[in-house]
C-alpha cells in the first residue's frame, strides 16, 4: 500500500505546519549556547510529527458516539481538577502537572476536548439552533472548563476558551438577538470580574494595554520592548541570531510568548509575512478538509480547529505589536512547548483521520454547507 494511500495526508498542510515549527526552531536556535530550549524543541517536534502521523491512521468515527464525547470531557476536568493539587508552580501560576521529565499543561488538550463536545452537540442540533436553551447548555460545559482554568490562574487559556465558544455558537447559526444577549452577558461577567476576580498583575496588563506608555519600566516593559523588537527588524530583518533584544534579554520569553517580536526582529517585514502566509495556508487546508466532512461533525470539528488556531494567532500577534494587552498565549507550532505543540499535532492528525471517509460534493452543495 502506498504510503500516500494509508496516511491519507493533507501534504500542503503538513509542510506548512512544519515550516512554521521550523521557523520556530531557527529562533530558538540563535540563542541555543544560552539554553537549551532548541535541542528540547526537536525532540517536542519529532514527537508531535509522530502524533499527527499515528493519529492520521485512526478512523475518527467513533468521536460521535455521546458517550465517547462525555468520558473526554469529564477527563479534561479531571486533570484541570488535579491541577490545583498536583500542579507545578510556575511564575505565580498553577497550570503544569510535572512528570518528572516534562511538565503537561491540561488546559490544551482541553480545549480539542471543548471542540469535540461542541461539534457533537451543534451537528445534531443545528436546525433547532435557534432555540436560546441550546446556546445555554453548551455555554454551561464551555463554562466549566472557563472557570477551572481562570482559577489556576490562566486568564488567557480561558479566554480562548470562551472564543472557541462563541465561534462555534456562532458557526452553528445563532440568531442575532441571541448574539446581542450574549455580547451583554459578556458586557456584564467582565464587569463583575474587574470589580471582583481579577488579581492586581491581571488588571495591570489591561490597564497597560490602554496606556501603554504609562509604565514603560513597570507593566508596561514588556510590551514596549516587543514592539521595538518587532520595528527594529525593519524590511529584511537583522538576520538570524543578530536580535539584539532577544540576545541582550531586553525581550522576556522570547521562545514562548514573544517569539513572533523574535522572529520578526531577525527577518523583518518580509520574513514576517511569510510566516503570516504559512500560517494562513494551514488555516485554508484545515477549513477546507473540514467542508469535506462527511457529516456536520466533521465540519463542525475542523472549523472548531481553525477557530482555536486563529484565536491563538490573533492575541499572540496582537500582544506583540502592542494591540492586545501582554498574555501567556503562544504562537500556533512556532513558541516553544511540549503540551501546546502535541495537542496541535493531535488536532491536525485527528482531522486527517476524518479524510478517510470525506466525502465529493458539487460546488452548490458546499455553498449550501457553509450555511450550516
Amino acid at each position: 500500500m502506498k504510503i500516500k494511500n494509508l496516511f491519507n495526508i493533507d501534504w500542503i498542510l503538513f509542510a506548512a505546519f512544519s515550516l512554521l515549527s521550523l521557523a520556530g526552531l531557527s529562533t530558538m536556535h540563535s540563542f541555543s549556547k544560552e539554553s537549551l530550549f532548541f535541542e528540547r524543541q526537536i525532540i517536542w517536534l519529532l514527537i508531535a510529527v509522530g502524533v499527527f502521523f499515528l493519529f492520521s491512521l485512526i478512523d475518527w468515527s467513533f468521536l460521535r458516539r455521546s458517550g465517547v464525547v462525555i468520558t473526554i470531557f469529564l477527563l479534561s476536568c479531571f486533570f484541570l481538577f488535579l491541577v490545583f493539587f498536583l500542579g507545578s508552580v510556575i511564575k505565580g501560576s498553577e497550570r503544569w502537572i510535572s512528570f518528572g521529565f516534562f511538565n503537561f499543561q491540561p488546559s490544551d488538550p482541553a480545549k480539542i476536548a471543548l471542540i469535540i463536545l461542541l461539534a457533537k452537540y451543534f451537528s445534531r442540533r443545528h436546525v433547532e439552533i435557534a432555540h436560546f436553551k441550546h446556546i445555554i447548555v453548551s455555554g454551561a460545559y464551555a463554562f466549566l472548563l472557563f472557570i477551572l482554568i481562570f482559577l489556576q490562574p490562566n486568564l488567557s487559556s480561558s479566554i480562548i476558551i470562551f472564543i472557541i465558544w462563541f465561534g462555534m455558537v456562532m458557526v452553528s447559526g445563532i440568531s442575532r438577538k441571541h448574539v446581542l444577549f450574549v455580547l451583554a452577558a459578556v458586557s456584564i461577567s467582565f464587569a463583575f470580574l474587574w470589580l471582583g476576580v481579577l488579581e492586581d498583575y491581571q488588571k495591570q496588563r489591561i490597564e497597560t494595554f490602554i496606556h501603554p506608555l504609562a509604565d514603560t519600566r513597570g507593566a508596561g516593559y514588556n510590551a514596549l520592548q516587543s514592539v521595538i523588537a518587532v520595528g527594529s527588524g525593519q524590511w529584511f530583518g537583522k538576520g538570524i541570531g543578530f536580535g539584539t533584544q532577544s540576545r541582550l534579554r531586553f525581550l522576556p520569553e522570547y521562545q514562548t510568548d514573544f517569539i513572533f517580536a523574535a522572529f520578526a526582529e531577525e527577518w523583518g517585514f518580509v520574513g514576517t509575512m511569510l510566516l503570516i502566509l504559512l500560517f494562513g495556508v494551514v488555516v485554508f487546508r484545515v477549513v477546507k478538509n473540514a467542508l469535506y466532512g462527511s457529516t456536520n461533525f466533521e465540519i463542525l470539528f475542523g472549523v472548531g480547529v481553525a477557530i482555536w488556531l486563529i484565536t491563538h494567532f490573533m492575541i499572540h500577534v496582537g500582544m506583540n505589536i502592542g494591540l492586545l494587552p501582554v498574555t501567556g498565549i503562544t504562537f500556533p507550532f512556532l513558541s516553544y512547548g511540549g503540551s501546546h505543540l502535541l495537542t496541535e499535532a493531535a488536532a491536525l492528525g485527528i482531522l486527517m483521520g476524518m479524510r478517510k471517509y470525506n466525502r465529493t460534493f458539487h460546488k452548490g452543495e458546499k455553498e449550501e454547507r457553509l450555511l450550516v
